[in-house]
Formats: C-alpha cells, sequence, structure tokens
C-alpha cells in the first residue's frame, strides 16, 4: 500500500487509511496525476480553489465529516 517510508501528507495519510490511491483520487477528483502527487506527498501544497474543491468532494465520499481545514492550512 502507499507510503512506503515517503513523506505523506495530511490527505495522502488520509487516502492510506481507507485503502484509496493516488489513482482512485486523480479519477474521483479529475485532477492530474502530478497534482495527486503533490497534494498527497508535499504537506506545504495548496491547490488552487476549484482543484481543492474537487478534491474534498472526491474525500467526502469517503468520509462525509472531511473538511477542508482538516487536510489544507487556509
Amino acid at each position: 500500500m502507499g507510503g512506503l517510508g515517503k513523506k505523506r501528507s495530511k490527505v495522502g495519510r488520509f487516502l492510506d487509511k481507507h485503502g484509496y490511491t493516488q489513482e482512485d483520487l486523480c479519477k474521483a477528483a479529475n485532477i492530474g496525476r502530478n497534482t495527486a502527487s503533490r497534494v498527497c506527498s508535499d504537506p506545504e501544497y495548496m491547490p488552487s480553489t476549484p482543484v481543492m474543491q474537487r478534491i474534498m468532494k472526491a474525500l467526502k465520499k469517503l468520509d462525509s465529516s472531511a473538511r477542508v481545514d482538516d487536510f489544507f492550512d487556509m
């Protein structure tokens, strides 16, 4: 599974916990692989608002209580 000794962001750890892959996130949020990789590995990365909204919509399908400030420092 993911996170094999690699630095993970809050989004990356959330995906790992729920058995969701970065590729699953790409499809569910309609984002590119580079964006998914960055959002899952770089805790400092702040995606644009439209991308963040798509990511959050996908994450809420896994956990309806997920909030943007659980994953990104706003």
